[in-house]
């Protein structure tokens, strides 16, 4: 029971903050454990070459677009069994259904890649929903980095009204959560270290 009181907590800060500022965060998500062994996952597919230059656009919109954005990613599947994956996919769910019966969102499909950054790699502002599939709702990003510094870089920087700019750093356990269609955002380059992350979405089909 406590558990559950701890994990709805954490989903109606997520929630708030989108109503009062356009996004939520928060820094424990999931557990440490989790983190860590997501953040071994990444590591060991980026070792073995498991990890492909993202993209801009969808289907045949597709481009390999390095001007715009320099991350690589890794897709995970809906059904994997990795205790770790499972783990953060069954959170995501659990925010699902929290979101559809408080808020009505309707939501029934989600996807979630990893991503890395190398050293001066970056993503510019953007909007996360294609102009031909409407079906991102909301975006959710969970960094996935070690002992990450302010002085490190790689900040997410929020685009909100009256040309109000926030800053977020990717530390280690924090999730940021917020519509797809409206937040512009951008990824700016980290100095000195990759950057290690899984983002997503949460989708209407």
């Amino acid at each position: 029971m406590n558990n559950l009181l701890a994990e709805t907590q954490k989903f109606e800060v997520l929630i708030q903050g989108l109503i009062d500022q356009k996004f939520g965060f928060i820094d424990q998500f999931l557990d440490e454990s989790i983190i860590s062994g997501l953040r071994f996952n990444l590591i060991n597919y980026y070792e073995n070459n498991q990890m492909n230059p993202a993209g801009i656009g969808k289907k045949f919109d597709y481009q390999k677009n390095t001007e715009v954005r320099g991350d690589l990613i890794k897709w995970i599947n809906n059904n994997t069994t990795d205790f770790f994956e499972k783990a953060f996919l069954d959170q995501v769910q659990n925010f699902i259904n929290h979101l559809n019966s408080t808020c009505y969102t309707s939501i029934n499909d989600f996807e979630f890649h990893y991503a890395i950054y190398d050293v001066g790699s970056f993503y510019k502002r953007h909007l996360d929903q294609f102009k031909t599939d409407r079906g991102r709702k909301f975006s959710l990003v969970t960094y996935l980095n070690d002992d990450w510094k302010k002085s490190d870089g790689g900040n997410l920087s929020l685009y909100l009204e009256d040309e109000k700019i926030e800053n977020v750093f990717p530390y280690g356990g924090r999730s940021i959560f917020f519509k797809s269609d409206e937040l512009e955002h951008e990824v700016h380059p980290s100095h000195n270290r990759k950057r290690f992350s899984i983002a997503g979405w949460l989708k209407t089909t």
